[in-house]
């Protein structure tokens, strides 16, 4: 089964014409009950052949609702510095392009981001937050057009019996695809567009271009999994040992950390260079491995 949170199987599931009501089902998960989605259009339909042409090298999902509320949709694998400017940039983007030349303030409308993440960006225990501009006297909401929400998957630690909301079922689709087939009579599978995302992921193929990208994003994918995975066990380690002890087991895993560098900028290489022979585009490549020469 295709990893959902791979950014161009995202796309095809959440952002396809005849995928429209997973979206909408996604994204009134989200927002409060005064913005829920009724209808909407897409502004950016996937196309896998300006994908793998380097025509869409963002991936977000930018859809208007039929109230005139625009809405942008991104999954992101891995880190990257200032992300949170990088929101605030697409949120701005998005905010000014409503606007043609010669129409007037009054025809801005409330414009939504929502950043689905592979990582952990904000200093908060909740896996999904919401942020909006207030006073900081009176803590009443302001300029009420910008709306952000971080949907942080690292952070969704639930178990398939604790799952309960609908943003619950789509956070386990999108980190236990996996399992929730064994799972479709229990509480996980109730909704039917987290069913029908289930189908679509089942059915999914890829061609021999897209299984190329696909490949290189999924060995990204399971080493920034590693790599926390690493991160968590090392950050106990450092904080219990003491001593000799200490520091021999440190030493041991310095050298460990050095040989896993190593392999992963090889991987990384490998990757471009099978991409590269395949055709794709070459910004396409640097973006996904952080390769630049291979």
């Amino acid at each position: 089964m295709l990893n959902p949170r791979v950014d161009f199987v995202f796309k095809k599931i959440f952002g396809s014409e005849e995928n429209k009501d997973i979206l909408m089902s996604f994204i009134n998960s989200v927002v409060s009950a005064e913005d829920q989605v009724v209808d909407l259009t897409l502004r950016n339909p996937f196309s896998s052949k300006s994908y793998l042409q380097g025509k869409l090298v963002i991936l977000d999902i930018r859809a208007v609702d039929v109230s005139g509320r625009h809405y942008n949709i991104e999954m992101q694998i891995t880190d990257q510095l200032h992300y949170e400017k990088r929101a605030l940039y697409y949120w701005s983007d998005m905010y000014a392009k409503q606007l043609n030349e010669g129409a007037t303030y009054s025809e801005l409308k409330k414009t939504i981001g929502i950043h689905v993440l592979n990582f952990n960006l904000m200093d908060e225990t909740d896996f999904h937050n919401r942020y909006y501009v207030t006073n900081h006297a009176s803590q009443k909401r302001a300029f009420q057009d910008l709306e952000l929400h971080t949907i942080e998957l690292g952070k969704f630690e639930r178990e398939m019996g604790e799952v309960r909301t609908t943003l619950e079922r789509w956070a386990a689709f999108l980190t236990k695809a996996y399992t929730l087939k064994e799972s479709q009579s229990s509480e996980t599978m109730q909704d039917p567009e987290v069913q029908k995302a289930m189908r679509v992921l089942e059915t999914l193929s890829l061609d021999d271009d897209e299984r190329v990208v696909y490949d290189g994003q999924l060995r990204w994918l399971r080493d920034e999994d590693a790599g926390l995975e690493k991160s968590f066990y090392e950050g106990k380690i450092e904080g219990h040992l003491e001593g000799k002890l200490e520091g021999l087991l440190e030493g041991e895993l310095k050298g460990e950390l050095k040989g896993k560098l190593e392999g992963l900028l090889e991987g990384k290489l490998e990757i471009a260079r099978e991409m590269a022979t395949a055709g794709i585009d070459p910004e396409l490549i640097r973006r996904m491995t952080g390769v630049s020469d291979w």
